[in-house]
């Protein structure tokens, strides 16, 4: 491991104020994947700075009925306003890593993961991502686990985190602030597509850290439910996952939202199939519709054909589970 310093910032001015002046230094809360990566060398810190002792860890109301999330919130968060008013969210929660893991990692961190592409985390094999220009192995190697949606030809990694399609599911808003102020970023732009810049994941500038997660208080979000689909039941990445919210008033779609997980580097909104549910009865023949909406534009590699069928099959089961539930 690269030697480094350690910082604890006193206050988020502070923490700022440090990444300001050391471009090349990190932060870390939960550090559940960022020691890691400085263990095998894939990230390579001059600074770690250490936001755990900050008030970012509270949850609160908004005036129009939505939660603020304090970007140092773990995992494990059992607050009953998520669970009653977000399902989708609890879900996808409960759904990520182990409960050991849940309980040191944040919401500010779980937006940060990193991919869990086999070339990016061994420094032995090219990646564009990790080290630009250098190429992507996994345009000739395995690409079982790789995007169907929002590849190019510099990287094909999927995003790994649950808890981001179940924000783009709530249409959240991401809280940051920087030496510039305070802004806000819409969840569906938080995380970039790689393009030809794969190694700028998110829309994070180098001076701002994540304040909190804002989710508008709408009432179709308590008609949401996630759905993954991995290899084993527990502390397994999605290999396709589908986070749904859905407003049937007089027993017609009034609005649905649907994001997919598992299949593209970001978390991917799936606005083919809402449009596909808006207007029509909430019932089965809608609901294949959207599943088969919800891949349009999917370019699967020879390895994860698969994946076409299975990001609509969860498609299809969430909206039926959730029509179900009505």
């Amino acid at each position: 491991m690269q030697p480094f310093q350690y910082v604890r910032a006193r206050s988020v001015g502070e923490a700022v104020g440090l990444l300001a002046r050391h471009p090349e230094a990190e932060v870390v809360a939960g550090a559940t994947d960022l020691t890691t990566l400085m263990r095998d060398g894939i990230r390579r810190p001059s600074h770690l700075i250490d936001l755990n002792g900050l008030a970012l860890d509270k949850i609160s109301a908004l005036p129009d009925g939505g939660l603020r999330i304090g970007a140092l919130c773990r995992n494990t968060t059992d607050d009953q306003r998520i669970v009653r008013r977000f399902p989708v969210l609890a879900e996808a929660l409960r759904s990520g890593a182990s409960q050991q893991i849940r309980n040191r990692a944040t919401f500010g961190g779980n937006l940060l993961q990193r991919v869990r592409c086999p070339y990016y985390r061994q420094p032995e094999f090219a990646c564009n991502r990790r080290d630009p220009g250098s190429g992507c192995a996994a345009l000739d190697g395995d690409s079982s686990r790789h995007a169907i949606l929002g590849t190019s030809g510099s990287c094909v990694a999927v995003h790994p985190s649950d808890c981001a399609v179940a924000l783009q599911a709530l249409d959240a808003e991401v809280v940051v602030r920087g030496a510039r102020g305070e802004r806000r970023i819409p969840i569906d732009a938080f995380h970039r597509l790689p393009g030809r810049t794969p190694e700028r994941e998110v829309m994070l500038r180098d001076d701002e850290i994540i304040l909190a997660v804002e989710l508008p208080g709408r009432a179709s979000s308590a008609h949401s439910h996630y759905v993954k689909f991995r290899e084993r039941a527990s502390y397994a990445f999605a290999l396709a996952s589908a986070a749904v919210a859905v407003e049937v008033r007089g027993g017609t779609v009034r609005s649905a939202r649907i994001a997919l997980g598992g299949v593209a580097p970001k978390p991917w909104r799936a606005r083919a199939a809402e449009r596909a549910l808006l207007g029509r009865p909430f019932d089965e023949d809608a609901i294949d519709v959207a599943a088969r909406a919800a891949t349009s534009g999917a370019a699967p590699r020879p390895d994860n054909t698969y994946k076409v069928s299975l990001a609509q099959a969860v498609v299809r089961r969430a909206l039926t589970e959730l029509g179900g539930a009505r």
